[in-house]
């Protein structure tokens, strides 16, 4: 075990390279109990050129039985030369104050603190205990709760701190950043039958944690009722999980390669979420992506693809299941398509009749009552004369130029032109509203800006953050423009125009 112990944090924790350079000291996550008691004894005995120290946090959850594991483990770092740190929690407290299952709350709870040590104190990342055992149970618990490839492999070795790291967004442990402190797990090539044995010849103390027969756990139910009825039938089983999970691991990693290697049409590239904002190919705005639903309906196995976009923005598998079922609604004719939301804690997800259109929940948007709102003002700006001004977040420029000095009226993308006396200043730009109408530029009967915006495919993203011209003070609901798309007929270039009032989108 040592030889094996000692592999692993060398590979993690020591660079690559002919000086074999040292990356730092590495926190161990230790309890007290069976399994962080053989990793710090594994960790004093190594001789893979790593420094070591201890962290340990008391949940106060067992009354005076969480109290003696941590006098259990400060004195064992005193007696073997170990630095310690002890971080004090109300677990009970943060987890009703934070809608949190006492699981969840604990553990958001040491990865926060463990993050923080790394930061304070230099640390090149956390060491802990996790075994063979613990990433089956991984692996059935992301099973009763949906999960794609990347589940099925349950735990890394390697990963980043959650909730911990400085480009984290709190989506969970993911490929880790350059620089960033790493979560290592040196035990998951051993099972919990090994490491009692190591225990028992080494005639090694450690503390029983009496929560670990309580069934409210879900991890104790799965241990404790399930896995018993798993070994009848295969004494080996964990060795067995343990293996699949690193073929599916592999299958994950190099259906990834394959599809970052090659160009799909419409569709961005699917990127492992390192826990920061994800940039990916196919985007619009910064921080959007785009999926073309033509080009991702094309494929055979659709289904798995749409499930590996969605899963990097956070969204779960019952959310992936909602939106495919309204896709192949819609397909069949079913239902309509345009209009729906879904959010996860990162990002929200409308659809438009041709893609389905994601952005960070910190870009401005939010959902209530199944209602697309922006956090910022209504965007009216009063325009004054020429310059720049910018309206709810988009940005234009107004000029006036004679008529003889523009050679055609035909408009560039995002450029309208128009008979500057027909809509003089000052006039305002807002945010389109419910009732707005106008006669686009060739037509004579009216038309509601909302069914104009659906004539374009304009998704709810761009309906709400696309600026409408009015006369006056904005009040009226005849507006004179959309600006980047059409002008009211009653403002077109006549023969007898002498100025044209020129609206572009910067």
């Amino acid at each position: 075990m040592q030889r094996q112990f000692d592999a692993v944090i060398r590979d993690v924790f020591r660079d690559s390279g002919t000086q074999q350079e040292e990356r730092g000291t590495v926190l161990l996550a230790v309890s007290g109990g069976i399994d962080s008691m053989c990793m710090a004894d594994l960790a004093l005995h190594s001789s893979a050129g790593v420094a070591f120290a201890v962290a340990h946090c008391n949940f106060h959850l067992r009354a005076a039985e969480s109290d003696s594991d941590t006098a259990f483990v400060e004195d064992w770092c005193r007696e073997n030369g170990m630095r310690i740190h002890i971080a004090d929690f109300d677990t009970a407290g943060f987890a009703s104050s934070n809608g949190l299952s006492i699981e969840m709350a604990a553990r958001e709870l040491r990865y926060r603190w463990f993050g923080q040590l790394c930061a304070e104190y230099g640390y090149a990342g956390v060491s802990v205990a996790h075994n063979a055992n613990d990433n089956a149970e991984t692996l059935l618990l992301n099973l009763l709760r949906g999960t794609g490839l990347r589940g099925l492999a349950g735990m890394g070795t390697v990963s980043a701190i959650p909730y911990a790291c400085s480009s984290a967004s709190g989506q969970g442990a993911g490929i880790p950043a350059i620089g960033e402190p790493l979560l290592c797990r040196p035990l998951l090539g051993f099972t919990r039958k090994r490491i009692e044995g190591y225990m028992r010849r080494r005639g090694l103390s450690f503390r029983e944690d009496s929560t670990n027969v309580d069934t409210a756990y879900r991890r104790n139910r799965i241990r404790n009722d399930v896995f018993p009825l798993f070994e009848r039938i295969n004494p080996s089983f964990i060795r067995t999980f343990n293996r699949e999970m690193e073929y599916f691991s592999q299958a994950d990693g190099l259906l990834q390669e394959l599809l970052q290697s090659s160009a799909l049409p419409g569709l961005p590239h699917p990127c492992r979420s390192d826990g920061s904002d994800v940039s990916c190919d196919g985007t619009g705005d910064e921080g959007e992506a785009r999926i073309d639903l033509h080009s991702l309906l094309s494929f055979r196995h659709w289904p798995y693809l749409l499930y590996m976009h969605l899963e990097q923005y956070g969204f779960n598998s019952a959310a992936i299941a909602s939106v495919e079922s309204l896709l192949r609604s819609a397909a069949d004719g079913r239902g309509t398509l345009a209009g729906k939301f879904f959010r996860s804690g990162t990002h929200l997800l409308v659809t438009a009749s041709d893609a389905l259109v994601i952005r960070p929940l910190d870009l401005g948007a939010d959902v209530k009552s199944h209602q697309y709102h922006t956090l910022a003002e209504n965007g009216t700006v009063e325009v004054t004369g020429p310059g720049r001004y910018v309206s709810g977040g988009v940005s234009f420029t107004v000029e006036v130029k004679p008529r003889r000095d523009i050679p055609s009226l035909k408009c560039p993308a995002g450029t309208l032109m128009c008979d500057s006396s027909r809509l003089p200043f000052p006039f305002v730009c807002r945010r389109w509203q419910a009732g707005d109408w106008f006669r686009p530029f060739g037509m004579k009967g009216r038309k509601k800006v909302s069914d104009f915006f659906t004539d374009l495919k304009l998704d709810a993203f761009r309906k709400s953050s696309t600026p409408v011209a009015v006369w006056g003070d904005g009040r009226g609901s005849h507006i004179a423009a959309i600006l980047g798309a059409r002008i009211d007929d009653s403002l077109k270039v006549a023969p007898d125009t002498e100025e044209v009032l020129v609206l572009t989108l910067v």
